[in-house]
């Protein structure tokens, strides 16, 4: 008998954290905007971008989120960029992640890395509104030739619409 019940305690234990867990899946827009001054005319230093997130709550409030970005026309070409984040908070919330480009068949050398703040509200049934800023900095980009190196700290704002389960 004393068996059974710590069987029972033991499931209690480790199950009650997986019940408690949120999945969330997004759809959403960014404007992003080079924040240095470039001197290139052959180069868009802003642009819309659409992306899809994914949200585990792994334990309350921590969050892991999951996103693939794509970025049309960006530097001439789309550019795909899946990117992680450790999420603190519900309603309001902040964020540390890294993320790389990948275009031509290929990653970029070096990652970015990425600062995120944001705001939640509830909407009727299971969707909320996800306002968000991001900021975005590494050393340089792929887009490299022998005169000149271009960096390319960026600020995205963007907007999503979640469904929570």
């Amino acid at each position: 008998m004393k068996r059974c019940l710590v069987y029972v305690l033991l499931l209690t234990c480790v199950s009650t954290p997986l019940l408690s867990a949120q999945h969330t899946f997004g759809l959403g827009l960014h404007y992003g905007t080079v924040i240095d001054d470039m001197d290139v005319t052959d180069i868009d230093t802003s642009g819309i971008s659409y992306y899809f997130h994914y949200r585990y709550r792994f334990y309350r409030p921590l969050w892991l989120e999951l996103g693939l970005e794509r970025l049309p026309d960006q530097f001439g070409e789309s550019v795909y960029a899946p990117q992680a984040f450790l999420v603190i908070g519900n309603k309001i919330y902040a964020g540390v992640g890294a993320g790389a480009k990948y275009t031509n068949g290929s990653f970029a050398d070096e990652p970015f890395y990425a600062l995120k703040a944001g705001v939640s509200f509830s909407l009727p049934l299971w969707f909320c509104l996800d306002i968000s800023a991001q900021y975005r900095f590494h050393d340089y980009t792929d887009i490299r030739d022998e005169e000149r190196r271009i960096g390319t700290d960026t600020v995205f704002l963007g907007g999503a619409l979640r469904l929570v389960l």
